[in-house]
Formats: structure tokens, sequence, C-alpha cells
């Protein structure tokens, strides 16, 4: 539950265009492509300067990025089947 008033903007013309396609799971996959953006950033600025680094310290920036992606892709995939889930729940009432 949230403790936010819902805007009534329905026919209001000053209505912003994407307020209509953005909602929690979009929000969730566009945090989670930016925090994996940052994370590819710093890995590569780890890979550039590899020599000063021990390879533990490669491995888990890896595993760790990997993760993120990991992440990512299932937050994504459960956002596509519960919009397919209640695509066809609204096409079968």
């Amino acid at each position: 539950e949230t403790f936010v008033s819902r805007m009534n903007l329905e026919s209001h013309p000053d209505q912003p265009e994407w307020l209509s396609h953005v909602n929690a799971s979009v929000l969730k996959v566009k945090l989670a492509m930016a925090i994996i953006g940052i994370s590819s950033i710093h890995l590569l600025k780890t890979f550039i300067n590899a020599g000063n680094y021990d390879i533990k310290v490669l491995m888990w920036q890896t595993i760790i990025h990997v993760v993120f992606l990991m992440s990512a892709l299932a937050i994504a995939l459960t956002d596509r089947l519960l919009s397919a889930t209640h695509a066809a729940a609204k096409a079968g009432h």
C-alpha cells in the first residue's frame, strides 16, 4: 500500500505523455539498467588498470556485475510474464 494520493489527470491538458505507460515494473527495469551501466563503467575502469588489482578483486567485481545482469533479466522476465498474464485475464473477461 502506498501513501501517495492518485492524480486524476485522465483528460487534463497538462497530463504528461509518459505518465500513461510508466508503472512500478518499468521503473524497476530502468533502475536495474542504470545500475548495470554504472557497474559496467566501474568494471571497465578496473579492467583497464587490471595490473594494479589482485585476481580476487577482478573475479568478485565480475561476479557482482553478472549478478546485476541476471537480476535485471529476472525482473524483466517477471514483468513480461505478469503483463502477459494481465493481458490474458483482461481478454478473458
